[in-house]
């Protein structure tokens, strides 16, 4: 495994510390998908509620 990943990070041109970091910054990165299912099951729980006008709240909070 460890000789797997030196060669990963030889062939791209980086160590195995920078490989490394790479796997897990790309790793916790949030992915689309979750967003978009994240997205979805607040929109459902939102479903039939009244919603003000973001851009109106924020004109009144600036007049203040």
């Amino acid at each position: 495994m460890v000789a797997r990943l030196k060669a990963r990070a030889r062939s791209r041109g980086r160590s195995l510390q920078a490989e490394l970091k790479d796997i897990l910054e790309n790793a916790s990165r949030p992915r689309a998908i979750d967003a978009r299912l994240l997205a979805d099951r607040i929109r459902r729980r939102l479903a039939g509620r009244a919603h003000s006008d973001s851009a109106e709240l924020l004109a009144d909070d600036r007049l203040r």
